[in-house]
């Protein structure tokens, strides 16, 4: 399909006015039954994705799903309700079920509105709306191509775990009594393939997957193919590692959980209710003085970007932690009123975060441990929000004089988030462009690493 027949067949900002006429009626409803505030989110997601293995197709699925949600508010009590039927009576039982719900509900000082003062009123084009004209059969035929490219790479790939092809567009409109309207649309295109090398016990498992807001964004999926089937070999015959502390590198793609780690530790949720190993800490040094993390809400082609957060207020470019002192939490209006604080436009999660780096790229980061371990994997929940303890299961290679020696896993990487925080060495540049959390594999210099000893 051409670039014209494209355009012509986009009905998105169609789709946007009506769903932002649905929302003002909404609001209307809310307003005639009694609410002195009231919000409403309306989406309606649409999506195709395919997965094929060892050759055949397993799965043909194509989504359109809707999603209309209404809070009112009568003072400070609150009540919610949600529907997917746009018939007018659908409608107004939904408003009518809110309003019943908030009648019965307790007061609470912290409920209501973000201040509306605070609406964004600039909203830019952030280049997140590339929709995808991707067929079934075309679907199927980039998925196949990825896997056969993989399978054909080594003939100890023995079998195939799955090749998925995904392509997704979401249109949203928030409103609330204050007036405000904000519209956004954002596409999501992906291929994924896993493979399984070897035989018997032996048997490894490993994949690759590239992801983008436009499909011209994702790598070739014989290049993803490919990339599956050597990071898959390279996992074959394991060894463990005697128990000790080690230097820890940890590969850009499992890096960023580590930063994930501080998101929820500094989020308002979690410090209002005091589960957070993080309480008490804006203003303090956690990271090494040189560290940086910068949120960039307004990034042109950001994975998060947003004019605006989930309550309608603008968001703004602030520092995270700057000069390895958290500067600030991760607060909505609710959390923020909870803790006596003002919301820092993160109702619904953080935007675009740029860990900053201090050392090269990835081989350069391997060439600078002597003796210790490169994780690529991670498994299980070993996190202890309130505590900041961790431990979890890891697999990836052991590194000696700089180079990669031999790959391990059946192994535990161990310590407290305090201490690992403060005990990061390096950023590196090789950032992982398939997150929000733009961040390069992270050296931290000694962390406990129990083998199978």
């Amino acid at each position: 399909m051409n670039a014209i027949a494209d355009l012509s067949a986009d009905d998105s900002l169609q789709r946007l006015d009506a769903l932002e006429s649905l929302s003002r009626r909404l609001l209307d409803r809310a307003r005639a039954s009694g609410a002195s505030q009231a919000e409403v989110s309306c989406s309606e997601d649409r999506g195709l994705s395919v997965n094929v293995r060892m050759g055949a197709v397993e799965t043909v699925e194509s989504t359109r799903d809707r999603s209309i949600g209404v809070t009112v508010y009568f003072g400070q009590r609150k009540g919610s309700a949600s529907t997917a039927d746009l018939r007018e009576e659908s409608l107004d039982a939904t408003v009518a079920q809110a309003c019943a719900i908030a009648r019965y509900t307790e007061h609470d000082e912290a409920a209501g509105l973000a201040d509306a003062a605070l609406m964004a009123t600039d909203f830019p084009d952030l280049d997140a709306w590339h929709p995808w004209a991707l067929e079934a059969d075309r679907a199927i035929d980039l998925a196949l191509a990825c896997e056969s490219a993989g399978r054909e790479f080594d003939s100890r790939i023995a079998n195939s775990d799955g090749t998925s092809v995904g392509s997704g567009e979401s249109i949203s409109v928030y409103a609330n009594s204050h007036g405000f309207f904000g519209r956004d649309r954002s596409t999501q295109h992906s291929i994924g393939c896993a493979l399984i090398a070897g035989q018997g016990e032996d048997m490894q498992r490993d994949g690759w997957y590239s992801s983008a807001l436009s499909h011209e964004g994702l790598e070739p999926p014989v290049a993803i193919g490919r990339h599956a089937a050597e990071r898959t070999l390279a996992r074959l015959s394991p060894r463990s590692v005697a128990t000790g502390q080690y230097p820890v590198l940890f590969a850009s793609e499992v890096a960023r959980s580590l930063i994930g780690h501080l998101l929820g530790a500094v989020s308002g949720g979690a410090l209002y209710r005091r589960a957070s190993f993080l309480l008490d800490h804006a203003g303090k040094r956690i990271f090494p003085d040189w560290f940086a993390i910068d949120e960039l809400p307004l990034l042109r082609g950001g994975l998060r970007s947003a004019a605006f957060d989930a309550e309608g207020v603008a968001t703004r470019e602030a520092p995270l932690v700057s000069r390895g002192v958290l500067q600030r939490y991760v607060l909505g209006s609710y959390s923020a009123r909870k803790l006596g604080l003002q919301t820092t436009a993160n109702a619904g999660g953080v935007h675009n975060l740029k860990v900053a780096a201090n050392a090269g790229g990835f081989e350069e980061m391997v060439g600078g441990l002597s003796n210790g371990l490169l994780v690529t994997e991670l498994m299980g929940q070993g996190v202890n929000p309130v505590t900041g303890d961790y431990s979890r299961g890891a697999a990836g290679f052991w590194v000696e004089n700089g180079a990669i020696a031999y790959p391990v896993d059946g192994i535990t990487v161990a310590g407290n988030l305090k201490d690992v925080f403060a005990g990061i060495e390096a950023v590196g540049r090789d950032v992982d462009p398939r997150s929000h959390i733009g961040c390069g594999s992270i050296l931290v210099g000694r962390m406990t690493v129990a083998g199978g000893d």
